[in-house]
C-alpha cells in the first residue's frame, strides 16, 4: 500500500507519502510561497526522490478543509487531477483530524485550532491518549466560546491559530492550557497520508469526481454577494 498525502490548507505546503508501516518521505515547504507555485514540483520531487510515480500509489489523499479557500481549493483540485491520471481512489482529511493526529498521544483534550478571522476559530475537539475520539464535528466556532466549553479540562492547542490567541487562552485557562512544540504544531501531509491509510483500509475512499472539500463556511466573496442580494431584496 502507498498513499500519497498533502495538505495546503494553511500557510506550510506539506506532501508525504506513507507505505503502510512508515512514513517513507515527506517535504514541507513553509516559506510564504503561494501554494499553487510549490505543491505539484514538491510531489513531483518526492516521487523521484523515492523512484515512484504516480501510478504506483494506491491512493490519493488531501487535507480537505477547513483552512484558506484557496488552499484547500489548491489541495482538493491537484489530489483530483493525479487520481483521475492514475485512475486510482482519492480520501479526502478533515484538516482539523490531521492536525489532532499529530498529538494523538496527548492523554487528555486534544483541541487544534485554526484562525479563521471576524473573531473566530475553525475547531475541533478530540480525546487522545494514543486513538483519536472525536468529541464535536468540524466547525467554525468563537474562541470564547470554545474556551468556556474547555472550563475544568486539560487541552492541549495546535495549530495556526495558536500563535494568534494564544494570549487570550492563557488568560482563561491558565494551566490548563498546554501547547503544542512547534514541530509538531502545524500541519503535515504525514498525518493526511497516516488517516488516508486507514480509510483506505476500511474502504472509505472516493473517486476523484467525488471528492468534495470541506470550507465550513461561505468565502468572503460569497458571503459578501449573499450580503447584497438580501439587501436588494429588502429595499
Amino acid at each position: 500500500m502507498l498513499i500519497l498525502g498533502i495538505d495546503t490548507c494553511c500557510m506550510p505546503a506539506s506532501a508525504a507519502v506513507y507505505d503502510g508501516a512508515k512514513i517513507i518521505g515527506e517535504y514541507t515547504l513553509n516559506n510564504g510561497r503561494t501554494h499553487s507555485q510549490k505543491i505539484m514540483p514538491m510531489i513531483a520531487a518526492l516521487l523521484d526522490d523515492l523512484g515512484l510515480g504516480p501510478k504506483d500509489i494506491d491512493c490519493f489523499a488531501a487535507a480537505a478543509g477547513p483552512g484558506s479557500f484557496t488552499g484547500v481549493r489548491i489541495g482538493a483540485a491537484t489530489i483530483k487531477a493525479l487520481a483521475r491520471g492514475a485512475g486510482k481512489p482519492c480520501a479526502a482529511v478533515s484538516t482539523l483530524l490531521g492536525l489532532a493526529n499529530n498529538a494523538r498521544f496527548f492523554d487528555g483534550v486534544i483541541c487544534p485550532i485554526m484562525d479563521a478571522r471576524r473573531g473566530q476559530v475553525y475547531n475541533a475537539v478530540f480525546s487522545g491518549d494514543g486513538s483519536l475520539t472525536r468529541l464535536t464535528p468540524d466547525r467554525a466556532i468563537a474562541l470564547r466560546d470554545l474556551l468556556s466549553g474547555l472550563d475544568g479540562k486539560r487541552a492541549l492547542f495546535l495549530g495556526d491559530g495558536v500563535a494568534v490567541h494564544r494570549g487570550e487562552i492563557e488568560a482563561r485557562m491558565g494551566g490548563g492550557a498546554a501547547f503544542a512544540p512547534e514541530n509538531v504544531r502545524l500541519n503535515s501531509a504525514a498525518s493526511v497520508a497516516r488517516l488516508a491509510a486507514e480509510m483506505f483500509e476500511k474502504g472509505e475512499t472516493v473517486s476523484y469526481s467525488e471528492l468534495v472539500p470541506n470550507y465550513i463556511r461561505l468565502s468572503q466573496a460569497e458571503r459578501e454577494r449573499k450580503e447584497k442580494l438580501n439587501s436588494e431584496t429588502h429595499q
